[in-house]
């Protein structure tokens, strides 16, 4: 009697617990919808049916690991597991790409430095993951894109005020322990030999450059964030069941699908001209070709396949180099030094191309015009040239001046009419990247003013962290046709969206650049399309972490193609000069002499 009437209190349970959920007649709404159709997998098509109501799914678990990237360093993989369904399910995963700020000829106590402190960030950001983020984000919704970046920044400046705080104490501790120096006796003045005719003072008038900023402090275990903050946007795509970009897209429009999306540009490097070569030009990091907007992007890359065929052919020793008697297209830059035969191929760089040196510039544009001509093509019409200058690296700050061509330097007034002459004569180059470094703010305007009609005027290193851009909504760089931003450290989803809304308002381009130690992850070129970049910066064609990236792009031009979605690029140049309108405006303009 007992047992029986147990098991009738146990349906009535059931029969109201299944009543509360709506379960039969939704039971009855998929068997009415399914029978007409007699789907050949019947279970199947329940299980789709009923998917839609049940929960959305949450993080349940965030597992941090320490990976190797393109170049063999240390970086960190984040892993999102959700409970789907009632089960824990391995929802995606991304590695994050390093990025050194030491330079290429650094002393070797440096690079060990970096080194150590490479890997101390990454130990530490596994710890923040497995730990501290993993209990924080547990049971947040995967497609909450803006709750976790609003967590994961709070959790930052959590560690950052930390480590004010023990830096503090640690000063105060030395200054407790320091003894005061001690009074130095006055150094006597030489007296004057009678006699002695008294030496005057030459003053000579100096125009001071701007010192270096000291660069950006870098919080140890930052890799972190950026790393969760982007594997929760694939989580959520993943969740979501549409692409990565479409993803981002939607995030940046507040959820309004774009009717059509344009692809980046790839800036393909073709030569990495490394600074610590013997050979004389130290002007040129990057030479990159830029296809036309009116090719494909598989077109276009096809196009740089073949252009770098018949550079390295003509980089062999038996291929026959343009020689002295080639004359530029529109004259001689004497400025830019003699012509010399140029420096055998080297070796394919980290970048992804070859890496070989030049002993000055008309040498190697020569050398990119001869391997066109001799395919059939002409740049500036079939093909167009960026180039990385990288001229932080090149200032000397005895002589206060950047050094171009080994014992040859230049003033950042002087470096500005050198550009304006090169583009002049060149006017295939369509982009220069840092041209200038970021503290010489007055030569940028004047640079701006002089060739921002025909000329990209690009901000790579030369602009601060993204932490740093944001300033009242403003970007607090100096003038520039556009800026690099690259997905790296405490970068969040959220800022990349936050920043690039503001660029696209003040009118400056959005380039995403590819990092030095790239990996396999193919994010970044979602990211590209899906925030509506105008460049992508992604290496050469060599190195199975860059090309994977290419890959990726080719893939999305032929899903947007055959969803009829994809609309051409267009290159617009900023007229600076136009929306200034000074009174006069000169071809190069001085910069104000200081006192």
């Amino acid at each position: 009697m007992q047992a029986g009437e147990r098991r009738g209190r146990l349906r009535r349970e059931a029969a109201e617990y299944y009543r509360g959920h709506r379960v039969p007649e939704r039971m009855e709404e998929a068997l009415n919808t399914l029978f007409p159709l007699r789907p050949g997998d019947l279970y199947g098509e329940l299980a789709n049916y009923f998917s839609k109501f049940s929960k959305a799914p949450v993080i349940c678990k965030l597992v941090g690991r320490k990976v190797l990237d393109g170049v063999g360093q240390p970086t960190l993989e984040v892993e999102i597991y959700c409970t789907v369904k009632n089960y824990e399910k391995r929802i995606c995963s991304t590695i994050m790409a390093s990025h050194s700020q030491i330079p290429e000829n650094a002393l070797p106590e440096t690079i060990e430095a970096d080194e150590k402190e490479r890997k101390d960030s990454v130990h530490t950001a596994v710890e923040w993951v497995n730990e501290s983020l993993n209990t924080m984000l547990r049971d947040l919704e995967s497609t909450d894109q803006c709750q976790a970046d609003k967590m994961l920044g709070e959790y930052f400046a959590k560690k950052v005020e930390e480590k004010k705080e023990i830096q503090k104490r640690e000063e105060e501790e030395a200054a407790e322990v320091t003894p005061a120096p001690a009074s130095c006796p006055p150094t006597p003045i030489p007296k004057q030999k009678k006699g002695g005719k008294p030496v005057k003072k030459v003053l000579v008038k100096e125009n001071p450059i701007p010192p270096a900023e000291p660069a950006e402090p870098v919080l140890c275990g930052s890799l972190a964030i950026g790393g969760t903050s982007l594997a929760i946007a694939k989580a959520g795509a993943t969740i979501s069941r549409v692409p990565l970009y479409l993803y981002i897209a939607l995030l940046k429009h507040d959820q309004e699908s774009p009717k059509e999306m344009i692809l980046p540009l790839p800036m393909v490097t073709l030569l990495n001209c490394e600074k610590n070569l013997p050979t004389k030009l130290k002007l040129v990091k990057e030479v990159m070709l830029i296809p036309p907007v009116e090719l494909s992007l598989k077109q276009g890359i096809e196009r740089i396949q073949d252009i770098q065929k018949e550079l390295t052919r003509l980089l062999e020793p038996s291929g026959k180099m343009p020689g002295p008697q080639a004359d530029s297209k529109k004259g001689k830059a004497q400025s830019l030094g003699k012509k010399a035969p140029p420096a055998p191929l080297k070796r394919i760089s980290h970048l992804g191309c070859l890496t070989t040196g030049y002993d000055n510039l008309e040498q190697l544009l020569l050398l990119m015009q001869a391997a066109c001509k001799n395919i059939g093509l002409e740049l500036g019409t079939d093909m167009y040239l960026a180039i990385n200058c990288a001229a932080h690296q090149l200032m000397d700050y005895d002589k206060g001046k950047y050094e171009i061509l080994t014992g040859t330097f230049k003033s950042p007034d002087e470096m500005v009419a050198m550009y304006v002459e090169m583009i002049n004569n060149f006017p295939f180059i369509i982009a220069l990247i840092d041209p200038l470094r970021k503290e010489d703010r007055e030569q940028w305007s004047s640079i701006c003013w002089s060739l921002g009609s025909k000329c990209y005027l690009i901000a790579e290193d030369a602009a601060t962290h993204i932490s740093k851009l944001k300033t009242d909504q403003n970007i607090n760089i100096a003038m520039c046709s556009g800026v690099v931003l690259k997905y790296i450290n405490q970068t969040k989803v959220s800022d990349l969206i936050e920043l690039t809304g503001i660029l696209d308002g003040q009118r400056h381009i959005t380039i995403l650049g590819s990092p030095d130690g790239e990996s396999l992850d193919e994010s970044l070129v979602d990211l590209a399309v899906g925030l509506g970049a105008r460049f992508l910066k992604l290496g050469g064609l060599s190195r199975g972490e860059r090309v994977a990236k290419y890959n990726r792009l080719l893939a999305i031009e032929e899903e947007l193609a055959a969803n009829g979605t994809l609309r051409e690029a267009k290159l617009e140049f900023i007229d600076f000069a136009a929306e200034s309108q000074p009174e006069q405006l000169p071809d190069v303009l001085p910069a104000p002499e200081q006192d």
